[in-house]
């Protein structure tokens, strides 16, 4: 059973609220004020409950627009790690969950074999850091590469870069799983430097960082190591690939009978 409908604001309060821009105020209206006479608020805890309302209905359509924009690869969050199950510490995992070095601007690097659940981990602490209200840009390395070489057609590189460096996190996936040549070197470089000490950047790799220039050219790859390293937490994966003992032993997949 439900009560019946509140009745509907009046068409002059309808206006202000599109005008002044509150649809959640205006959506939550009638029932709070409903509420407000059936139990007799004072005027100002209306006001509250209503104001509260558009806050909320506006943070919450911010985290969803900051998802979208962030350009997640699959949506992986918290509730689906198994931290008992990851190779890395406890401690480092809970560390990082704070998000405190985002706050500092640090940078971190996850590297290890592929299936090790670097990825899902990076893009778990992604979601994490949109809900505590910070913006977040993932990329693979390839995606960056390809949005670095478009801005070099009308001369934009330095624009979108600092559009880029906008996001209090900064993630570059799976670097080393392609081949990386000059463009991809430069792609990056240009980013861990414009990062360096203003925002946090992190990176997962099959490769320890130590490693980028056997992936591309050591002139662009020694600074991008130095930037990337310095203020910045190693973490290492070890393990066989938890995709693969997954489809081992039929939990990666729908049976079809």
């Amino acid at each position: 059973m439900t009560g019946p409908t509140p009745p509907a604001l009046p068409d002059e309060l309808l206006k202000l609220t599109r005008r002044l821009r509150l649809p959640y105020l205006r959506r939550n209206a009638p029932e709070v004020i409903a509420t407000a006479k059936a139990q007799r608020w004072d005027p100002a805890e209306v006001l509250r409950v209503l104001l509260q309302e558009e806050a909320r209905g506006r943070d919450i359509a911010t985290r969803e627009m900051r998802r979208r924009n962030a350009a997640f690869p699959s949506g992986k969050t918290f509730h689906t790690w198994r931290e008992e199950d990851s190779s890395i510490s406890l401690a480092t995992q809970r560390a990082l969950r704070t998000l405190e070095w985002i706050g500092r601007a640090e940078t971190l690097s996850i590297s290890g074999p592929s299936g090790t659940g670097k990825s899902h981990f990076l893009e778990a602490l992604g979601h994490a850091a949109i809900d505590a209200g910070l913006k977040v840009s993932w990329f693979t390395l390839e995606s960056l590469t390809q949005t670095i070489n478009r801005s070099k057609v009308d001369a934009s590189t330095t624009k979108v870069v600092q559009r880029i460096c906008r996001a209090e996190l900064i993630v570059v996936d799976d670097i080393g799983m392609l081949p990386a040549g000059q463009s991809e070197a430069e792609a990056l470089y240009r980013i861990t430097d414009a990062a360096y000490e203003r925002r946090s950047l992190a990176v997962t790799s099959n490769i320890h960082p130590s490693g980028f220039d056997t992936l591309m050219p050591k002139a662009l790859a020694s600074p991008t190591v130095d930037r990337l390293l310095h203020h910045g937490h190693v973490v290492v994966t070890e393990g066989d690939s938890q995709r693969l003992a997954e489809a081992l032993s039929g939990r990666g997949v729908v049976p079809l009978a």
